[in-house]
């Protein structure tokens, strides 16, 4: 009989096309499945609680796999596949699951945090994980503007265009901004996000904090669906998955 794992992935984004398996890319899912296959020989499926788009990182990926393999203890398997994962993806956690956890339909919420340099020279310590903004931007119009996209809203204008979820009403339960000197964060906190959601929101709200768009454009966008009226998708790099709620 196999048994159900729950992992726990941290991983640098930066040179892989995203989460999801590809034939002729380098994926995290696919750099998981194989470093499986090479210790206990058999071939999974590593479902994650979201595909990561290409770029993006994550502190607190959540994985489910069935493994029949049960001579090993989930230390080993921690110790095992760490020896074996390249150096941009690590295994936090390994734990025993019960037989119906699923790591993406059991979530309950997911938390992204995005991160921005903003300063006039660019930071070459931050250049894999920060969107570097070299104008001024107004964090305190920013802060005023993110509780507008807090709470149950469509979200269809904060969406990429090949979006395939059939609903895009979201519940936003937090929107925090903060500033550290040149260092701009923004953590929110979803039931569940649509694709590029979080990249549209920054990019949204990084366009009012440097004067580009009114706030009345977030009301305007909520209401109409006018992804014309917001900012740019801000970049893949900026972007962490923090953390998986169930």
């Amino acid at each position: 009989m196999s048994r159900r794992l729950r992992l726990v992935v941290e991983y640098d984004g930066t040179d892989f096309s995203g989460w999801q398996r590809q034939p002729t890319e380098r994926t995290v899912q696919g750099v998981l499945e194989d470093a499986i296959r090479a210790m206990t020989g058999e071939t999974v499926f590593v479902r994650g609680a979201g595909r990561t788009d290409a770029g993006v990182h994550a502190d607190g990926q959540v994985c489910s796999l069935d493994l029949e393999a049960d001579n090993i203890p989930t230390h080993g398997i921690l110790r095992g596949l760490n020896s074996i994962l390249p150096a941009d993806v690590a295994l936090i956690e390994v734990a025993e699951a019960a037989p119906d956890f699923d790591a993406r339909f059991s979530a309950r919420g997911k938390v992204y945090r995005y991160t921005v340099w903003a300063h006039l020279v660019r930071s070459p310590r931050r250049a894999r994980d920060a969107w570097h903004v070299r104008h001024p931007v107004d964090v305190e119009a920013i802060r005023a503007a993110a509780p507008l996209l807090v709470g149950e809203h469509d979200f269809r204008a904060f969406r990429a265009a090949d979006c395939d979820r059939r609903t895009t009403r979201r519940i936003v339960r937090r929107l925090d901004v903060d500033r550290q000197g040149a260092l701009l964060t923004l953590e929110v906190e979803a039931t569940a996000f649509l694709k590029n959601m979080v990249r549209i929101l920054v990019g949204t709200l990084v366009d009012v904090g440097r004067g580009r768009i009114g706030p009345e454009a977030i009301p305007h966008m909520l209401e109409t669906g006018d992804r014309a009226a917001g900012g740019m998708t801000a970049p893949a790099h900026g972007l962490t998955l923090l953390r998986v709620i169930y």
